[in-house]
């Protein structure tokens, strides 16, 4: 299924097209210096993350995408739940989303490519 298989890109930083390759060259995402760091090529499919220059700026899309989401949560859990004062809201969710930044552009970009380069089984059967 498309869905579990781009979640599963995204939640182990996995190439999109073979799930065996790092597509970040430092695991760690709060590792700042190295944030934006990716690597050229997957190591197991050869795919080319960078099809393009500045391929990568229509994960801007996604990211917007994925922080109105995380709003969406926030506003709908403090409307029904919290119901704290409107600054104390505001506080929290920018602390969460400057805290979530990294993981966030990782996760825009992962969405990104699975995009243009959706899982393909046959790899998985030729490794075998």
């Amino acid at each position: 299924m498309v869905v579990t298989d781009t979640l599963y890109s995204v939640f182990t930083n996995k190439c999109t097209r073979c799930h065996e390759g790092e597509i970040f060259t430092e695991k760690n995402p709060y590792q700042l210096r190295k944030m934006f760091s990716m690597h050229q090529h997957c190591e197991h499919c050869n795919l080319k993350y960078e099809r393009e220059p500045s391929f990568f700026t229509g994960a801007m899309y996604v990211s917007y995408g994925l922080t109105s989401g995380w709003f969406i949560i926030c506003f709908v859990l403090q409307t029904y739940l919290l119901q704290w004062n409107i600054y104390l809201f505001l506080g929290v969710f920018l602390t969460f989303i400057i805290a979530i930044a990294p993981l966030n552009l990782r996760w825009s970009r992962i969405f990104w490519l699975s995009f243009f380069f959706p899982f393909d089984k046959t790899l998985q059967v030729a490794k075998k």
